[in-house]
């Protein structure tokens, strides 16, 4: 396909998790002829449904989506991965004439399409790993704040994996390149659309999608990823619900455990996520109930 001269147009609707960004998404891209990209680190893997709460084809409503399902969970798959394909995908969309709307809550993966981030070639330090493997998590977290205070900010203190690599490459670089303060793309006019809620009604459509989920059958959906050679280290690596629900199958922890922890864990999550985007100054916000102001808003940006 041969390069497009003229300024790919497209759309962006970030923020934090269960604030209702894919329906929006969904009601935009049938309204203007779009297909939608989902920027999200853990929608990618095959198999991690009801625990990412990837939207069902149902849910769709015929309209096409992108960067679902498209390795297995047992790979690490790299945010410089995502930015490769996931920028084809908009151009092949542009050029069919259709508007590509980039919907996720994972901040480095959404910037990595639009924003004209580079990712550090640092490769692995094995030595460094090595006297890694020796701190526990807590240490490790406390070791990032101290090299790189803004990437501690954002980064989940939990997940051990990604913890050495920040460590790796701060190491080297003397920090982790802030990427999401990087300009916009100049090949791409983009309308950055942010929705948020109240603190107290964010934490009870946690509260309240953490219920459903459970009820439509995450615990099932863990046993069953086990059972096809998924590890319970693997799971743990997931982070949230997979973390949560590999220590519960464990008999780690008790499905009350579970679950206050993961309501606490998935609110810690979504505070990381606004601090990531609060950063971005080209976003507009705006509450799920805004509708109609935002249609407005998406139509007068088409037009202009």
């Amino acid at each position: 396909m041969g390069p497009i001269t003229k300024k790919q147009i497209s759309i962006a609707i970030v923020g934090p998790t269960a604030v209702g960004k894919s329906s929006l998404a969904i009601a935009l891209a049938r309204k203007y002829n779009g297909e939608i990209i989902s920027a999200d680190s853990r929608q990618v893997y095959k198999g991690l449904d009801i625990g990412t709460g990837k939207v069902t084809k149902k849910e769709m409503s015929g309209v096409p989506h992108h960067m679902l399902d498209i390795v297995s969970p047992k790979k690490q798959y790299s945010v410089a991965e995502f930015q490769k394909i996931g920028r084809e995908k908009i151009t092949d969309i542009f050029s069919r004439g259709k508007l590509p709307i980039i919907c996720g809550g994972t901040g480095l993966y959404v910037d990595s399409l639009l924003k004209n981030s580079q990712f550090p070639q640092v490769t692995p330090n094995e030595e460094l790993r090595a006297r890694l493997e020796e701190k526990t998590t807590a240490e490790l977290f406390q070791i990032v704040k101290g090299l790189d205070p803004r990437r501690a900010e954002t980064i989940d203190p939990h997940n051990p994996r990604r913890l050495v690599r920040a460590i790796e490459i701060a190491t080297a670089l003397g920090s982790v390149p802030n990427v999401q303060l990087t300009t916009s793309n100049s090949r791409q006019r983009v309308l950055w659309i942010g929705l948020t809620l109240p603190p107290e009604e964010l934490k009870k459509r946690i509260a309240d999608r953490l219920e459903t989920r459970l009820k439509t059958g995450m615990i099932q959906e863990a046993k069953k990823l086990h059972t096809l050679g998924l590890s319970w280290k693997r799971m743990e690596e997931l982070g949230l619900e997979y973390r949560y629900l590999a220590r519960f199958l464990q008999g780690n922890i008790t499905k009350e455990e579970m679950i206050t922890s993961l309501q606490s864990e998935i609110w810690h999550y979504a505070k990381r996520q606004m601090t990531w985007f609060r950063r971005n100054e080209e976003i507009t916000w705006f509450t799920p109930h805004n509708a109609l102001q935002i249609m407005t808003t998406v139509g007068n940006f088409l037009r202009a």
